[in-house]
C-alpha cells in the first residue's frame, strides 16, 4: 500500500511517525513551504510534535495536494472538520477514484453539518466501501514519547480495515478491528463535547466526585443518541464499553493534553470563548461540533441535556455557572 497523509498538525504528524516507525515511505501533503523545508533539513515538524524525528528518505513532502492523492492508494484525512472544505476545494471530482480514504478527523464539518464521509460523496461519490477511521484514545503526544495507545480502525469491510491496521501496529501501538464506521464518528464528535464541558467543570472548581457521576451520565447520553442515529440494528453488536467510544471518552475528559478540555478549563475561569481560542492557537473540535450535534439532533431526537447545556453555553452565552447548575439537577 502507497499512503498518502492529508495535513501536517500534531495528529498528522503522529500518524506520519508511526507509518515512517515501520518503515513505510508517505506521500505528505504539507501546505506550508516552510515546515517542508524544516522537516527535509531538520528532520522535524517545527510546528507540531518536535521531539518526533523522521528518517528522511521516507518522506515525499508536496505542496500539491492532486499529486499526493494521485501518488497513494490510501489517503490518511488529518486536516481539522473546520477546513476540510478549504483543503479540497480545487479538486475536481473524480480525484479519488480508486482510492481508499481514511479520515482520521474528529469532528463535523460545520458549513454543512455532514460526517467527513457524506461530504465526500456528496463532492466526490467517495463510497461508504472504500472510507475507514482511524479513531481511539491515543493523544498525539503519547505517540511521539512510545507510551502505550490503541487505535481501532473502522470500516463495513472489516477485512480492509484490518490490512490497513497492520501497517500501524508497532511495539508502541495496537490496533483493533471495528464496523460501525458512523458511529465512531460521531462518538468522536460527542466526546469533544463532552470532554470541552469536563474543562468547564474544573474551571468552575467542581471535584473529581462530581466529575465522576459527569463523564458517567455523559457516557449514557453518548450511547442514547449513537442509538437513535445509526440505528438499533447496527448498535445490538456494538460494546459502548470498549475503547473507541469509552475509552477515548475518559482520556478526552480527563487528560491535560486533551485541547478540548483546556479550552473548556479557560472557560470556567471566566475566559470568553474568543480569548481562549486566541490564547489555545489550536482547533478545539468540540466548540463547533455543539453547535452541529445540536442541529442534529433537532432530526435524530435523542434526550441530550448535557450536549445541549454545553452549546448554550459556547453558542447562546449563557454563563457556564449557570449552565452547570442546570446540569446538576439532572445528573444521575
Amino acid at each position: 500500500m502507497n499512503f498518502g497523509i492529508i495535513g501536517s498538525g500534531s495528529w498528522a504528524t503522529a500518524l506520519a511517525k508511526i507509518l515512517t516507525d515501520n518503515n513505510n515511505s508517505i506521500n505528505w501533503w504539507i501546505r506550508n513551504a516552510g515546515t517542508i523545508h524544516h522537516l527535509q533539513q531538520r528532520r522535524h515538524n517545527p510546528h507540531y510534535l518536535s521531539s518526533a524525528y523522521f528518517n528522511t528518505s521516507l518522506l515525499k513532502l508536496n505542496e500539491n495536494i492532486e499529486e499526493v492523492i494521485k501518488d497513494s492508494d490510501v489517503l490518511v484525512i488529518a486536516v481539522p472538520s473546520a477546513f476540510i472544505e478549504s483543503a479540497f476545494e480545487t479538486l475536481p471530482p473524480g480525484s479519488f477514484k480508486g482510492k481508499k480514504i481514511v479520515s482520521a478527523i474528529k469532528g463535523i464539518l460545520p458549513s454543512c453539518n455532514f460526517l467527513l464521509n457524506e461530504y465526500l460523496y456528496e463532492k466526490f461519490q467517495v463510497e461508504l466501501s472504500d472510507y475507514y477511521t482511524v479513531l481511539g484514545p491515543c493523544h498525539a503526544e503519547e505517540v511521539a514519547s512510545e507510551k502505550l495507545s490503541y487505535l481501532t480502525f473502522s470500516g463495513i469491510d472489516e477485512e480492509m480495515a484490518a490490512k490497513i491496521g497492520e501497517h500501524f501496529h508497532t511495539e508502541y501501538l495496537n490496533t483493533v478491528v471495528n464496523h460501525d464506521v458512523v458511529g465512531v464518528q460521531y462518538a468522536a464528535v460527542l466526546k469533544n463535547i463532552y470532554a470541552l464541558g469536563a474543562g468547564i467543570a474544573h474551571g468552575l472548581e467542581y471535584g473529581d466526585n462530581f466529575l465522576s457521576v459527569y463523564i458517567a451520565n455523559a457516557a449514557s447520553e453518548m450511547v442514547s443518541f449513537l442509538q437513535k442515529a445509526v440505528g438499533e440494528g447496527v448498535c445490538r453488536q456494538v460494546n459502548y464499553a470498549s475503547s473507541v467510544y469509552l475509552g477515548d471518552l475518559l482520556v478526552t475528559c480527563y487528560s491535560l493534553y486533551s485541547r478540548n478540555r483546556t479550552f473548556g478549563n479557560m472557560l470556567g475561569k471566566g475566559y470568553s470563548v474568543q480569548s481562549a481560542q486566541l490564547e489555545l492557537n489550536m482547533v478545539a473540535e468540540g466548540f463547533n461540533a455543539s453547535k452541529c450535534i445540536f442541529k442534529t439532533n433537532e432530526k435524530v431526537g435523542a434526550k441530550m441535556p448535557i450536549a445541549k447545556t454545553i452549546y448554550e453555553i459556547l453558542w447562546q452565552h449563557i454563563p457556564a455557572a449557570n449552565g452547570f447548575k442546570n446540569i446538576e439537577g439532572i445528573l444521575i
